[in-house]
């Protein structure tokens, strides 16, 4: 793939829609220093220097398509409080539609991480993860229903918050069967029973792990543990992020199993939360404009390399991109 047709495929963004659906995030950063230890217990005093609130979860795989120019809508949950707006407002600042955003009486997500020298301290969570249930889950799927019939793809961002569904997968498969639309997930370890018949699973390491039941120790199991999950979720392809090893594609081409092993293109990693988020945007944009997998996964793994380099919740953009092409061996 040469940096002229990546270029090609990335000009296409701008006219792709994307429907995500799964668990939104509030990511709470409140950065600060550390110049002594407290008295009353043997940890950190934090001087605050800094609070800031960022897209998380699904919201996050939202401002990633958003960043890489192309058009994001998100549907998931919120609570009608404080945080909920704090995320509603987000949402429509950054441009992602909230027309099939879910109003609820639960709390909505927030991950508070307490960074001191670019180093994290601590992180705590405020999360209701019951699954949705009865007349709120009823509207829930008959309002993603309704959506589904206008995107280019659908992306399911599942951290286990409680909107994905064995329910909302029929739905999805369904629609998938009946008109060919592609359906990627990023997955969540205790759901992968769900994810049958999909397009495209990216789990990590641990997730691929899990759900394939073989631990990951090497090359020869991890190629193994790709055949499984093929064979198991009959699923068209997987791509298993493998941090700082890079990532590698599974493809069912015929009656063959095609592999790809893409080494990293991270020079430096200060952070690696919503990485997966990055890849899975990055991966599904860049192949409904066109790009068969192989290269629709170089170029999510040039995004990865970008924003593991930015502390926080990150998004990379396309000019981000390009410039890495210049001297990347993919160019």
């Amino acid at each position: 793939m040469t940096r002229a047709k990546a270029e090609q495929f990335l000009k296409k963004f701008k006219d792709k829609k994307i429907l995500v659906i799964g668990d939104i995030i509030l990511d709470r950063y409140i950065f600060g220093k550390v110049s002594r230890i407290s008295p009353e217990a043997p940890v950190p005093v934090v001087e605050v220097t800094e609070e800031s609130y960022r897209l998380g979860g699904a919201a996050n795989v939202a401002n990633n398509i958003i960043a890489l120019g192309g058009k994001a809508y998100v549907s998931g949950i919120i609570g009608k409080g404080f945080a909920g707006k704090i995320v509603k407002d987000l949402l429509e600042e950054k441009g992602i539609e909230v027309d099939y955003l879910f109003e609820d009486a639960r709390k909505t997500t927030v991950k508070t991480r307490i960074i001191a020298g670019n180093q994290q301290i601590v992180r705590f969570d405020i999360e209701d993860t019951r699954r949705l249930q009865g007349k709120a889950k009823e509207t829930f799927l008959s309002m993603i229903k309704n959506a589904l019939i206008d995107f280019d793809a659908v992306i399911v961002s599942d951290y286990k918050k409680g909107v994905v569904s064995e329910e909302l997968f029929r739905l999805l498969i369904n629609h998938k069967k009946k008109n060919g639309n592609f359906v990627a997930v990023d997955p969540k370890i205790g759901h992968f029973r769900f994810y049958k018949h999909v397009s495209l699973i990216t789990p990590n390491l641990a997730e691929a792990s899990h759900g394939a039941e073989i631990e990951i120790k090497d090359e020869k199991t991890l190629i193994k543990a790709g055949f499984n999950l093929l064979k198991k979720l009959a699923c068209d392809s997987v791509l298993i992020t493998r941090g700082e090893e890079g990532m590698s594609l599974f493809e069912k081409k015929d009656s063959e199993v095609v592999v790809t092993h893409l080494p990293t293109v991270a020079k430096k990693v200060f952070d690696v939360t919503g990485a997966g988020d990055t890849v899975i945007a990055t991966i599904t944009l860049a192949h409904v404009a066109g790009a068969d997998l192989v290269s629709a996964a170089k170029i999510a793994n040039v995004a990865a390399g970008i924003v593991v380099g930015k502390v926080g919740t990150a998004t990379a953009t396309v000019e981000e991109i390009l410039e890495i092409l210049k001297t990347h061996p993919y160019a």
